[in-house]
């Protein structure tokens, strides 16, 4: 299982993918779908459109990875989770074929997502890709539509040390005929999707080209944001119950893809567009992105777990109001460990803690490795024991922050906060 142990479960072919959804009689061909690559954001975006979507009438199924607390998180229809009975009986019908196939957990869960979907008949897919895009296990779906999100350093070890071969990953999700909408144009990628999209005869789109957010406000927990079309003074305001300062660049990109899909016959009112960003926590039970868990003092909790996504992050602390700032963090040991402490503000107060998964970089090493970037702290057990201690050194106007891996965040107990 590539979230517990890391490289040594990625399964570099769609070989076992394909075996298993020709047992289940295909069903990725059954329902209408929208995929999604992206080294950060793909997450928050794949959660909007499925918001959006679903206030729009249709029936959305969303596949995402990984999950916070519950496997079943993954797999959604309508912003309900999968079933238990639905995964009891899949596993029960392919287990004949495990030792035939010998899928990994990753590729059992894509075929199990797409059976589901094709059971409860949705009218569109959100998926996700897992990793990269060309080998990603998603990638045998044939979308309505393709979404790479932006091109970071994640994942290098398997997917590439340049953000050229990084972004090559990404760009096997473009599909001959099927546009794609790019939510970053960088210098360095911009034009290897363009060839990749010629190449494929399929339109291509850069959403920070078209329009962009010249103005931002939070509101509680809300985020309200001033959209400007390119060489226009067109405006536009929207407001988003994701309230971390990165999501405009997400709100970017989905305003761009709700553009495509409503060029390709899909009924999306204004009406729908606006209640499915003001909602999209509500509907689809997205949580871990600047999320506030407590108040008195302030405790959020951030998925960011690579350079880029660290860096929107102090984007993010440098515009919120507070005494003292105090980090909990954790991370994986295949990530860029130094790069990321290098990022982190050397006044606030530090503890450094560990997932309970294989793959958890050791807490003494997390702290030896962050003294040597000038962080001062100490190192705790595990997260909940390390946000115990912060909340007992916190001033009520001073902000806890937990970040750094998916998992630390996920073994948060907030009944405990």
């Amino acid at each position: 299982m590539y979230s517990r142990i890391g490289a040594a479960a990625y399964k570099g072919d769609l070989g076992n993918t394909i075996a298993l959804c020709d047992i289940l009689e295909n069903p990725e061909n059954r329902f209408k779908s929208i995929h999604i690559a992206g080294t950060n954001g793909k997450g928050s975006v794949s959660h909007m459109l499925a918001a959006i979507l679903q206030c729009a009438g249709y029936r959305t199924g969303l596949y995402t990875s990984p999950h916070l607390h519950d496997f079943r998180e993954r797999i959604k229809v309508d912003g309900k989770e999968i079933t238990e009975d639905f995964v009891v009986d899949f596993v029960s019908h392919i287990q004949p074929h495990i030792d035939t196939i010998d899928p990994s957990f990753f590729e059992i869960t894509v075929a199990m997502a797409f059976d589901y979907f094709a059971n409860q008949e949705v009218d569109i897919a959100v998926i996700e890709t897992g990793l990269g895009g060309r080998l990603d296990s998603t990638n045998v779906i044939l979308p309505e539509l393709s979404v790479i999100t932006n091109i970071g350093y994640d994942h290098m070890h398997i997917l590439g040390d340049t953000l050229e071969k990084i972004a090559a990953e990404k760009a096997g999700i473009i599909k001959r005929d099927i546009p794609v909408v790019i939510g970053e144009f960088r210098e360095v990628t911009g034009p290897l999707f363009v060839r990749k999209a010629r190449e494929k005869h399929a339109p291509i789109m850069f959403a920070d080209r078209e329009r962009s957010a010249t103005n931002w406000s939070f509101e509680g927990q809300d985020m309200k944001i001033e959209v400007t079309i390119r060489h226009t003074d067109i405006k536009d305001y929207y407001t988003l119950d994701l309230a971390g300062l990165y999501q405009t660049k997400n709100l970017l990109t989905v305003l761009q893809a709700v553009q495509q899909l409503r060029e390709k016959g899909w009924n999306i009112k204004d009406s729908a567009l606006r209640e499915g960003l003001a909602k999209t926590r509500a509907l689809t039970g997205l949580h871990g992105r600047w999320e506030r868990l407590h108040q008195h003092p302030t405790v959020i909790a951030d998925v960011a777990h690579n350079e880029d996504g660290i860096r929107e992050l102090i984007r993010q602390i440098e515009v919120t109001t507070f005494h003292q700032l105090h980090i909990v963090i954790g991370m994986v040991k295949d990530k860029d460990i130094r790069s990321v402490l290098h990022l982190l503000p050397q006044d606030a107060h530090y503890y450094f803690t560990q997932a309970d998964i294989p793959r958890a970089l050791p807490k003494e090493d997390l702290w030896a490795a962050a003294e040597d970037a000038g962080l001062q702290g100490k190192a705790y057990e595990d997260v909940n024991t390390a946000l115990q201690e912060a909340l007992g050194h916190a001033h009520k106007d001073d902000l806890i922050l937990v970040c750094g891996s998916v998992f630390v965040v996920g073994e948060i107990d907030r009944g405990r906060l």
